[in-house]
């Protein structure tokens, strides 16, 4: 109860936390609106796996110079320029699909833009959740972004879906400048959020050596450094079969393109990640952070990817979402609360961008080649005849679709392994 009190009295985080939750779940819509669109007007995986691509490529390049500017810029600022952003490329959206004027590559250039402007927006959101929480309440606090993430992921596939049958995918579009509109006005009126510590705010150096101040402070501590290259690791295995780009075309060739289907699984797995969130939120402090790290994304790997390689019905799929995703929020927060324990809160804008660059640049890596592969790869080979296709298919059926999941089953298999045996690695320790 005395922690629930101690939240609470953080009222300025809690409306940066509604307005973050507000603008979410309305780009939650949007995601699930757009990967539906483009498979409807392509049907390949790597056409929705290019929207995800463009989504989070320029953010990632342009991590090292976006968060030494946002270590220097206004925060609150950034992040309403982040809001009219996104209001004004959903708007754009709304315009050209209402003109009949839409393409494909439209939405690819749209999420572009808006992943520009999220690389400086990231890292201030970073910062002013470390300047306005305590560090007794890292963890909590984690939790509750994440527990915020995971309610969009449930809301937002569902009520997606409901508006596109009723009003069509424009009705997603004005919700979501709502969604924005909404964010937008509690930032500017309700928010305060502090400044850096004065005495670091002096400190001159030349933009160059400013950038790669993040990077030569994760080389110099080894641990830390190791755990950024183990989770990008993971977030190439993950994209290769996850549920940004595979998860969804999967389901949707191997169900005939049912929508409700598919919004059912993935708000499964936001209601897995919203319980997850819950518990790590009230959770006591784990002995070793990393152990909890390092064993429950390997069992999340087996429980998600494995059971999405090897079922063939929505049952499977809903059960296994919901059951890996209340394992994620457990990695995730000891993951933050790491990083912001061990980073000093006037470096965190440059530190963690060079994090995200390291950790984040396989994300658009492991999309493009879970579509390739997919697309000419495995696919192909299971409509072929051979006894390793007569094999697999004893295991993941036949037909389309059956390609996309010997590609789960391959990543669940490398999740597992590598993650294990990082948790047998004692330099982690040293974090704990």
């Amino acid at each position: 109860m005395n922690k629930f009190k101690e939240l609470a009295g953080m009222r300025s985080f809690l409306l940066l936390w509604s307005s973050l939750a507000i603008s979410l779940l309305g780009s939650e819509m949007t995601k699930f609106a757009l990967q539906v669109h483009v498979y409807s007007r392509q049907g390949t995986a790597s056409s929705v796996a290019l929207l995800n691509v463009f989504y989070y490529l320029p953010s990632i390049l342009l991590c090292f110079a976006a968060g030494t500017l946002a270590d220097k810029w206004d925060k609150k600022k950034v992040l309403l320029t982040g809001f009219s952003a996104g209001a004004l490329a959903t708007l754009a959206m709304l315009f050209l699909y209402s003109t009949g004027e839409l393409q494909v590559w439209h939405l690819y250039a749209i999420n572009f833009a808006v992943s520009f402007v999220n690389a400086f927006v990231n890292p201030a959101i970073n910062v002013s959740v470390t300047l306005l929480s305590k560090r007794e309440h890292y963890v909590a606090v984690s939790g509750m972004l994440l527990f915020s993430a995971s309610l969009a992921r449930i809301i937002g596939p569902v009520l997606a879906a409901g508006v596109m049958a009723l009003s069509g995918i424009q009705g997603v579009f004005i919700l979501d400048i709502v969604s924005f509109t909404v964010a937008f006005i509690v930032l500017l009126r309700r928010i305060s959020i502090p400044a850096m510590p004065p005495q670091e705010q002096t400190v001159k150096e030349p933009f160059l050596k400013s950038c790669l101040t993040g990077i030569t402070y994760l080389k110099q501590h080894k641990a830390v450094w190791k755990c950024i290259l183990y989770f990008g690791l993971i977030n190439l295995l993950a994209k290769m079969g996850g549920d940004d780009s595979m998860l969804p075309t999967m389901v949707l060739t191997r169900t005939g393109g049912n929508e409700l289907t598919l919004s059912m699984v993935l708000s499964a797995a936001g209601v897995g990640a919203l319980i997850g969130s819950a518990a790590v939120t009230i959770a006591k402090k784990a002995r070793s952070r990393t152990r909890v790290m390092f064993l429950t994304c390997a069992a999340s790997f087996l429980i998600c990817d494995l059971s999405y390689g090897l079922g063939r019905s929505s049952a499977v799929w809903i059960t296994a979402a919901l059951l890996g995703n209340i394992l994620v929020p457990f990695i995730s927060a000891n993951n933050a609360a790491i990083m912001r324990s061990n980073v000093p809160v006037e470096l965190q804008g440059r530190v963690f961008a060079a994090r995200d660059t390291v950790q984040f640049l396989p994300i658009p890596i492991g999309l493009f080649l879970g579509g390739f592969l997919a697309d000419h790869v495995f696919e192909p080979f299971m409509l072929t005849q051979s006894p390793l296709q007569q094999a697999l298919s004893m295991l993941v059926g036949t037909g389309k679709g059956s390609g996309m999941a010997v590609i789960m089953l391959i990543t669940a298999v490398a999740g597992c392994v590598s993650s294990l045996i990082s948790n047998k690695n004692p330099i982690y320790r040293e974090l704990d």
